[in-house]
């Protein structure tokens, strides 16, 4: 970010510079974008019919597993509800001047002419015409365009719930060839975000010379005080709500979770601090593993409630620094859309703005806003992983409490946790 920023004011100076920056490096981060809308769909189906084929386990535990689902889905919708109220009261997109604006309004014309045609030819369908929408006749031509996420995103729940209904040996085969297309995704974009760093120089460089004023930065700096803001407000919602359903104050749920919270901040993956998630929810916040193993995967998959807050407010401070003025039906259509976007979110570093990419199709809004804000975006990574990882023991708490599969645990002045009476398997923990 800042080699970017240095690089293309110290080129400014020169009559030639701007014009370097615009031929030879603003390519690699159009690259670069290109290559995150290019896994946005194998991601989508990878990600959520391995995530729905895993829910078998709702047979035995059906219970817990309709608890679990529920409570991620709520916390969700809440994270992008503050993400709105947030971003519709500070609108930090709001402070880029008319110039500036209407530099990139200019810059994206042919774009926004698009969405504009777009948007008045829903005017002119039914009531049902979203609804009916969502449900492709082709999958193929459905996953050949961006812009139809949702029914990508409604193919591969359903393709994953057809995968529960069958019987074992048959989806055996199946699932086997999605877990290893998951890995597979997965790992492409561990390729793709080792690039990162390049595309973001390249964003930044062409970002300061094409910008004609300073404000642009200003609205950056405004967009992640935003998104940091509601991801505290999140971390409140958890703790009133482990405090509400269990008893436990908010001192001890953010005392037995932190180390798992440093973690997801240094490595921005729910995925690689899942282990650390587990044991310190096991050990030293009192969920039974029999929760805590159920409740902890799932959570890695589907629920990142800090990434689609982040979502939210990022889509709508692209529609502001464009000009848009989103409805309140565009808004709750991004409520849906990102609690979905969500759940196909892979526990990885950078998959939130793959995931972002469906937010702004399905919202009309242009997806070049991407190199608007992936300077800022690997800090802003690291912050709602914490908020995902929090998420996941607070409902693995919540979770366990109701169906009593909650210890007593507490710490005494070493950090260490101890043991009511009558806890035979907090006494065997403790023992080993």
């Amino acid at each position: 970010m800042a080699a970017g920023i240095l690089f293309a004011i110290l080129l400014s100076k020169f009559s030639w510079g701007p014009q370097f920056i615009k031929d030879w490096i603003k390519p690699f981060g159009t690259i670069f974008i290109n290559a995150l809308k290019l896994i946005a769909v194998p991601l989508i189906l990878a990600s959520l019919i391995k995530g729905v084929s895993d829910l078998k386990d709702i047979s035995k535990l059906s219970k817990m597993g309709a608890r679990t689902i529920f409570t991620f889905v709520a916390t969700t919708v809440v994270a992008v509800s503050i993400g709105l109220g947030l971003v519709n009261i500070i609108q930090p997109g709001n402070t880029i001047s008319k110039e500036t604006r209407n530099d990139l309004l200019t810059s994206y014309s042919s774009d926004a002419s698009s969405r504009i045609a777009m948007a008045q030819q829903q005017q002119e369908t039914g009531p049902l015409k979203a609804l009916e929408d969502i449900v492709p006749s082709n999958i193929f031509a459905a996953a050949s365009d961006n812009t139809n996420m949702l029914q990508v995103i409604f193919f591969a729940i359903f393709f994953g719930l057809g995968l529960i209904l069958i019987p074992a040996a048959s989806a055996k085969p199946v699932k086997d060839f999605f877990d290893g297309f998951n890995d597979v995704i997965l790992k492409l974009i561990d390729l793709i975000m080792i690039a990162a760093p390049y595309g973001v120089f390249a964003l930044l460089a062409a970002l300061v010379v094409e910008s004609p004023s300073r404000d642009l930065f200003s609205a950056l700096a405004m967009y992640a005080v935003t998104v940091i803001l509601g991801l505290i407000c999140m971390m409140g919602v958890y703790a009133t709500m482990v405090y509400v359903s269990t008893g436990k104050s908010p001192a001890f749920f953010f005392k037995g979770i932190a180390p798992a919270q440093l973690l997801g901040f240094s490595t921005s993956s729910s995925a690689a601090t899942l282990p650390v998630t587990m044991e310190r929810v096991e050990e030293h916040l009192g969920v039974h593993k029999e929760v805590s193993s159920f409740v902890l995967p799932i959570g890695a998959t589907i629920n990142m409630d800090g990434t689609s807050l982040y979502q939210a407010v990022a889509a709508v401070f692209i529609a502001q620094a464009f000009g848009m003025d989103l409805s309140l039906g565009a808004q709750l259509g991004i409520i849906a859309t990102a609690t979905l976007a969500s759940i196909g979110s892979a526990a990885v570093p950078g998959a939130g703005m793959v995931m972002l990419v469906i937010v702004l199709a399905q919202a009309g809004i242009p997806e070049a806003g991407l190199a608007l804000i992936f300077a800022v975006d690997r800090p802003l990574d690291m912050c709602r992983t914490t908020v995902n990882i929090t998420g996941d023991a607070a409902v693995s708490m919540m979770v366990a409490k109701s169906v009593n599969k909650l210890g007593d645990q507490k710490f005494d002045n070493n950090h260490t946790p101890s043991e009511e009476p009558g806890e035979p398997e907090q006494e065997k923990i403790l023992q080993n």
